[in-house]
């Protein structure tokens, strides 16, 4: 095991001597090369939005109110108890909608939208379903869904899009010929004849993400040149005078808060009410007000896991979408590939940047961290104060991504020079031989820890043979201060090779000599006076270490001082 950990760290070591900092670079253009793919390709990166978008929305401190003019009329779990004796738990006869839009209506609201789909006539009601048909002729402002199935499902039907009362084509595909036939499309319409007369039809689908969250909501369906608005779409354009503003088709939500945001009634107070002779509620409560029937019951199973709830009622879903139509409020997303691949890029290199020359990497960890922190909280601040959530997630990634393995490509190396100067001692058993290097800086003002650093990774890469740099300041308190800065380089080697003994002296050597070009490089002022010298002594490892290693340093820096 121990014969494998050196053939390992030996490896690293001859890997690390060869690629050196050209390392950072390799990997920098490798990464590069996954970002431009994915932009083109997987797009993994580009939508990596969803997590750090839900904890963001979910904990905005600045969150946009509910529309006051929307009502939700919420069948719940009250309404199908009070209402169970009379006509049954659910569902109920058509007649009781009849008469509660009837009674709505008295009021002047600005629509009354059903979360209901009525898809069958109610066959022991005729009379109930014909009440409600006549009704609903009497109004211009009521709006029904309709259920767009699976399009695995389109070869079954026999409705195509042009059959579909207020369908229009296209804008793209205007100019097809209407003998163009339609094509099929499987959806579940209203029965009632008047419903589908108003024209005020839209599908209601909820189109959850690919992990089950329902972050956005679609506005519109092309069916073979056909166009299918849901329907948010027509309430908005309606209350909003047919607005010509362009919406997304896949808008992203803008919610207004946990469930129960929105104005709420209970759908069995307000018929009883409106039955009863002694009025209790507001004579003006919907005047005006976009009122929504739904429910919110759990037995009736319309409820949605989204970003701000794990069930949320899917009435309360299609209120926010009216709200956001209505507003034009919604969350605007700025990704796109333009952009994802700049900055993904941007953060790659300057981090690569850092890592190639060198700079104090208890800063560039600093820097790193608290870069990516900045981009989370400005994307948290967009987003509370804008309506535009700016998605650092898949640059951010990317950026983490190569700081890891950078990070990690670092350490190893630092480990596995230890291991084997550690290895070279102990395998030398009653001799190993130290070849010390102190390297003596002195100028007129102590450098900093953040310069040393740089100069003990730059002189690492230059040594040929398996060298251990350490720094020592000038600065430190005590008897330690009266040390000038100081580089020590050491070489460990078997003391009877005298080949190896001839490569670790060269390679002192020639990295003497490259000591003045490699602090002008780094910055150093030319006048700093700069002092090495070379000592070699044994280590015989059944003797305690530390010792020894003392008795190498101090003999060391006295040769160094006998130098003058």
């Amino acid at each position: 095991m121990t014969k494998l950990k050196l053939i390992i760290s030996q490896w690293l070591a001859s890997v690390t001597r060869k690629l050196r900092n050209n390392f950072y670079l390799y990997l920098s253009a490798l990464l590069t090369v996954l970002v431009l793919l994915d932009a083109s390709l997987f797009h993994v990166g580009e939508n990596m939005r969803d997590r750090a978008f839900d904890l963001m929305v979910k904990n905005r401190i600045v969150v946009p109110k509910a529309d006051p003019e929307i009502v939700i009329v919420d069948i719940n779990e009250a309404s199908l108890s009070a209402m169970a004796k009379e006509y049954g738990r659910w569902p109920w006869p058509r007649q009781v909608f009849g008469e509660f839009v009837e009674n709505i209506e008295a009021q002047q609201p600005k629509a009354i939208v059903f979360d209901i789909l009525f898809s069958d006539a109610d066959v022991y009601n005729p009379d109930s379903d014909a009440y409600f048909n006549d009704v609903i002729a009497g109004t211009t402002n009521t709006f029904f869904p309709i259920l767009r199935l699976s399009e695995a499902s389109d070869y079954l039907s026999k409705v195509t899009p042009d059959m579909i009362p207020g369908i229009v084509r296209a804008p793209q595909d205007a100019s097809i010929a209407a003998s163009v036939p339609a094509k099929p499309i499987a959806v579940v319409l209203p029965h009632f004849d008047a419903a589908l007369n108003t024209k005020h039809l839209g599908t209601h689908n909820i189109y959850p993400d690919k992990d089950g969250i329902v972050r956005e909501y679609k506005l519109w369906q092309d069916e073979s040149g056909w166009r299918l608005p849901a329907l948010p779409l027509v309430v908005g354009n309606f209350t909003q005078a047919n607005s010509t503003t362009k919406l997304p088709q896949d808008m992203l939500i803008n919610w207004r808060g946990k469930p129960f945001t929105y104005q709420f009634a209970t759908f069995s107070d307000v018929y009883t009410d409106m039955a009863s002779k002694v009025k209790k509620r507001p004579a003006n409560e919907f005047t005006n007000k976009i009122v929504i029937i739904g429910s919110t019951a759990p037995s009736l199973f319309d409820l949605k896991a989204t970003a701000m709830a794990k069930a949320h009622p899917g009435v309360e879903i299609l209120a926010t979408a009216i709200d956001n139509v209505k507003h034009h409020d919604y969350l605007k997303v700025w990704r796109g590939k333009t952009p994802y691949i700049l900055m993904s890029l941007l953060l790659i290199w300057l981090t690569a940047l850092a890592f190639y020359e060198n700079i104090d990497r208890d800063k560039v960890t600093t820097v790193f961290s608290g870069s990516q922190i900045g981009l989370l909280v400005l994307s948290y601040l967009a987003i509370n104060f804008t309506n535009v959530y700016i998605d650092f997630t898949g640059p951010i990634t990317w950026a983490v991504m190569y700081f890891s393995v950078a990070k990690i490509y670092a350490l190893a190396n630092d480990r596995a020079m230890q291991r084997l100067l550690a290895y070279d001692i102990e395998s030398g058993k009653k001799g190993t031989a130290v070849l010390l290097m102190p390297i003596v800086i002195e100028s007129k003002e102590s450098l900093s820890d953040g310069l040393l650093k740089k100069l003990q990774h730059q002189i690492e890469p230059l040594c040929l043979l398996p060298a251990k740099v350490e720094y020592l300041k000038g600065t430190q308190s005590g008897v330690w201060g009266l040390f000038s800065d100081m580089l020590m380089v050491s070489w460990a080697y078997h003391h009877d090779d005298e080949t190896e003994a001839k490569k670790v002296q060269q390679d002192a050597m020639q990295l003497g000599l490259q000591l003045k070009s490699l602090f002008v490089s780094t910055g150093i002022p030319i006048e700093t006076s700069v002092r090495y010298t070379q000592h070699i002594g044994l280590l015989n490892a059944e003797k305690p270490l530390d010792s020894q290693w003392r008795g190498l340093f101090a003999r060391a820096i006295l040769k160094l001082d006998n130098l003058d």
